[in-house]
C-alpha cells in the first residue's frame, strides 16, 4: 500500500462543540442527502465541528437541488430497490463500478442540479463538501469547467469506494482510513487524504455502571450477552433470518434496532424476538447495554460502535456497498466478515468474550483516537481558498483570506499555477487551471454569424448576453413523455397484460379445468374431514399475513395435508398497485415463510398489479394468481363453475362450517368440470 497523508494532532479525537465559537471564519457549505441516515448523520457532525471552530456552516439537502421535486421519488426508487429488489440494486452497483460512470438517468440528474446548486451556494462561500457521491460528482463538474470557483472536497462517509465517490475536479477526497483512502487513489483521485471518522460525541466506551442502568432503561436482560443487530434507518436486509441465526446460536440474545421499519419490528416481535426496537434515539445508551454489534451495511453505525469500543461483526449484508463495505472493514482489521454461517456462533462467543474481542475494540477506539477528523481539512481548504462562486446570473463574491493550518502535503499533488493564492497542503489548488475551463460558449461566435455585440446592459464580469437555450425545454419534453409512457407501460399496459394470461401470470383459459383457491376463515379451525375434502378436489388455500402471524400452526397444517399454499398479501381486496399495500408481496412472502419455513409459489392479487409487483414476484419466484370469480361463504347463490376459470372462495370472516357448505353446494349442486391444482398450471 502506498504511503497515504494522515491528518494528525495531538487532542482528543472530538472537536468541543461546546467550546466558545471563535471569529467568523467563513462560510462552509455541506450537501448531504436524506438517502438512509448515514450521509445526513456525517454531515450534521461536520456542521458542528466547523460552526464550533467559527465557521458558518449552510446545509443542502441534494435531494431538494433536484428539479419538479423528484428527489424524494429517487430517494424512494433507491429504498425500494434494496427492500424488494436487493439482485436487481446488487446488477446496477456492479455495472457502475465496473464502468466507472452513473447511468443515464443519474446523469440527466446531475446536470440538471447544475444551476440550481450554484445559486444556493452564498457570495461568501469559502468551500463546498459533499457527503454524498452524487453531490460530489455535481461539485467535481462545476469545479473542472470552471463555474465553481472555491474548493470542493467530499468527505468519503462509505468504508469502501465505489468509482462514484471519486470526482475529477474536486479538490480534496477525505478518507476515514488508509484502506479507503487506498480505494479512493485507484479509482482516479488525485488528492486524498486519510481524515479518520467523524461521529457524535455522545458514542464513548461503556462501563460497569453505564451498562448496567443502559440494560435497566431498555428492558433488557441484565445478566445475558446481548448482541445488537442493526439495519441502517430504513430496516433493510435479512433481519428476521439474522435475528434467528443469532438466538439459535446460543451465543447472545438478539436486540434488533428496526428503525423507521415499523412491519419489521412488529413481524420481529410476532415471531417471538422479544427485543426488537423502531426508531432509537438513544443508540449510545444501546450500545452501552450490549456486547457486539452485528450490521449488514457498513455504514455510519459501524463507525459510532468503532467510538464505543463496541466490536461489530458484518453478517449477511445487503447487496452493493454493503457487501463492498464487509470487505473493506475486513481488510482493515476493524470487523471480520462472517460469510459461512457455520462461523457465527464461533465469532459470536470470541467477539463477546475473549482476546480477540478486546483487540477488535482497541482497533475500534484507535480509528477514532489517532486522527484529527476531517472538519480540520475542511477548515484548511476554507481558510486558504481565494476567488468567487459565480451562480448564473450572479456577482463574483469578495475574495476571502486568511491562513491554513499546517497539513501534511500530498507527494502526488500538481504543481499550482502561478497566480493561485498561497497553497493549502491538504488541498489542490483553490482555482482549477485556466487551461482546464471550458470556453463560454455565448463568448465564442460560430461559422455563421458574426459576434453577438454587447447589450447595453451586460453583465457585471462583461460577458455578452447568452441567448436562451430551448434545447433544456425539449429535452424535459422528451423525459416527460418517456416517463409518461414508461408508466402507463408499467401500470395500465401491465394490467392489460395480465388480464390476458401473459406476464407469468397463471393462465387456466387453455384447460378444460376450474380451479379453486379457498381463503380459509379468520381464527377458526378447519376440521380434518374439511382439509381431506379440500385435497381431495385439488383446492388452493390462500394465506395472508395476519392469519400466518396469529396462527402459524394452523397454516403447517395447510401444507401437511398437501394443499398448495397462495401468498395473499394483507388478504381482501388483495390489492399490491402502485397507491395501495405497495409492500403485500414482500410482507406475504415474508409472513408464509416465517410460518412453514418454505415459500410459496403463487401470489393472489386482484387486476390493480404493475411492474413492480411483476418484479417482486418474480424475485419470490411466485407466479400471479388472478381470479376470475369470486364467491362469498354462505351467499345463498352459487354460480355454475366453467372451464378455464380460477374460483377464490372468499371465507375470510365466516364461520368454519359455513366453508364446508358453501364447498358443499358448489361441489355437487352444479356438477363443476373437472378441477385441477394450481401447480398444473406454473
Amino acid at each position: 500500500m502506498s504511503q497515504l497523508p494522515h491528518l494528525h494532532e495531538a487532542s482528543a479525537h472530538h472537536a468541543d462543540a461546546s467550546r466558545p465559537s471563535a471569529p467568523a471564519a467563513g462560510r462552509v457549505v455541506i450537501v448531504s442527502a436524506s438517502v438512509g441516515a448515514g450521509h445526513d448523520g456525517a454531515a450534521d457532525q461536520l456542521a458542528l465541528r466547523l460552526a464550533g471552530s467559527g465557521h458558518t456552516v449552510d446545509r443542502w439537502d441534494f435531494l431538494d437541488l433536484v428539479p419538479a421535486g423528484l428527489g424524494p421519488l429517487v430517494s424512494e426508487c433507491y429504498r425500494r430497490l434494496l427492500t424488494v429488489a436487493p439482485s436487481a440494486y446488487q446488477r446496477i452497483y456492479s455495472s457502475t463500478e465496473s464502468t466507472g460512470r452513473p447511468g443515464a438517468l443519474i446523469r440527466l440528474i446531475q446536470r440538471s442540479t447544475h444551476r440550481k446548486l450554484l445559486r444556493a451556494l452564498p457570495p461568501d462561500t469559502r468551500a463546498v463538501v459533499a457527503t454524498y457521491p452524487i453531490a460530489g460528482q455535481v461539485l467535481g463538474t462545476l469545479r473542472s469547467r470552471g463555474r465553481l470557483a472555491v474548493p470542493a472536497a467530499v468527505y468519503l462517509t462509505d468504508f469502501s469506494v465505489h468509482p462514484l465517490w471519486v470526482a475529477p475536479g474536486v479538490d480534496l477526497h477525505l478518507a476515514t482510513h488508509p484502506v479507503p483512502a487506498e480505494q479512493a487513489r485507484a479509482h482516479g483521485a488525485e488528492r486524498v487524504a486519510v481524515a479518520g471518522p467523524v461521529v457524535d460525541p455522545r458514542f464513548t466506551p461503556t462501563t460497569e455502571t453505564l451498562r448496567t442502568a443502559a440494560r435497566a432503561r431498555f428492558g433488557l436482560p441484565p445478566g445475558a450477552p446481548l448482541a445488537l443487530l442493526v439495519a441502517g434507518s430504513w430496516g433493510v436486509g435479512e433481519v428476521a433470518r439474522v435475528a434467528a441465526e443469532v438466538r439459535a446460536t446460543g451465543a447472545a440474545v438478539p436486540v434488533v434496532v428496526c428503525g423507521k421499519n415499523r412491519a419489521l419490528a412488529e413481524r420481529l416481535r410476532a415471531d417471538g424476538v422479544e427485543h426488537a426496537f423502531g426508531w432509537v434515539e438513544d443508540m449510545p445508551g444501546l450500545m452501552h447495554a450490549c456486547d457486539v454489534l452485528v450490521q449488514n451495511a457498513g455504514g455510519l453505525t459501524s463507525l459510532e460502535a468503532f467510538a464505543g469500543g463496541l466490536p461489530v461483526v458484518s453478517y449477511r449484508c445487503i447487496p452493493g456497498h454493503g457487501l463492498t463495505n464487509a470487505a473493506a472493514l475486513d481488510q482493515a482489521g476493524l470487523a471480520p466478515w462472517v460469510r459461512d454461517p457455520a462461523d457465527l456462533a464461533a465469532v459470536l462467543t470470541a467477539m463477546v468474550d475473549g482476546p480477540t474481542g478486546r483487540r477488535y475494540r482497541e482497533a475500534g477506539l484507535a480509528l477514532h483516537r489517532d486522527a484529527s477528523g476531517p472538519a480540520e481539512a475542511i477548515a484548511a481548504i476554507a481558510a486558504g481558498s481565494s476567488g468567487a462562486v459565480r451562480a448564473a446570473g450572479g456577482s463574483p463574491a469578495v475574495p476571502s483570506s486568511g491562513s491554513a493550518p499546517a497539513l501534511p502535503d500530498s507527494a502526488s499533488s500538481p504543481a499550482l499555477p502561478a497566480d493561485a493564492a498561497p497553497p493549502v497542503h491538504a488541498g489542490p489548488p483553490p482555482l482549477i487551471p485556466a487551461q482546464r475551463r471550458r470556453p463560454d460558449r455565448a463568448a465564442t461566435p460560430t461559422r455563421a454569424s458574426a459576434p453577438t455585440p454587447r447589450r447595453p446592459d451586460h453583465r457585471p464580469d462583461h460577458r455578452p448576453e447568452r441567448r436562451p437555450d430551448r434545447r433544456p425545454g425539449r429535452r424535459v419534453g422528451l423525459a416527460v413523455a418517456a416517463l409518461s409512457a414508461t408508466a402507463w407501460l408499467s401500470t395500465a399496459g401491465t394490467q392489460l397484460a395480465v388480464a390476458y394470461g401473459g406476464f407469468d401470470a397463471v393462465d387456466a383459459g387453455r384447460t378444460g379445468r376450474a380451479f379453486l383457491v379457498v381463503h380459509p376463515p379468520h381464527g377458526g379451525h378447519l376440521d380434518d374431514a374439511t382439509l381431506r375434502a379440500l385435497s381431495a378436489v385439488q383446492a388452493a388455500v390462500s394465506v395472508d399475513t395476519d392469519e400466518a402471524a396469529a396462527d402459524p400452526a394452523e397454516v403447517r397444517r395447510f401444507a401437511a395435508a398437501g394443499l398448495t399454499l397462495v401468498n395473499a398479501g394483507y388478504g381482501p381486496p388483495y390489492q399490491s398497485g402502485i397507491v395501495t399495500r405497495r409492500d403485500s408481496v414482500e410482507a406475504g412472502a415474508d409472513a408464509l415463510r416465517s410460518a412453514t419455513g418454505a415459500s410459496s409459489s403463487f401470489f393472489l392479487s386482484s387486476r390493480d398489479v404493475d411492474a413492480l409487483d411483476l418484479g417482486l414476484a418474480a424475485y419470490h419466484r411466485e407466479h400471479l394468481v388472478v381470479p376470475d370469480l369470486r364467491i362469498a361463504c354462505g351467499s345463498a347463490v352459487t354460480p355454475q363453475l366453467r372451464p378455464g376459470q380460477i374460483v377464490l372462495v372468499e371465507c375470510g370472516g365466516a364461520d368454519p362450517a359455513e366453508l364446508t357448505t358453501t364447498m358443499n353446494r358448489l361441489l355437487t349442486s352444479h356438477r363443476p368440470p373437472r378441477l385441477g391444482a394450481l401447480t398444473s398450471l406454473s
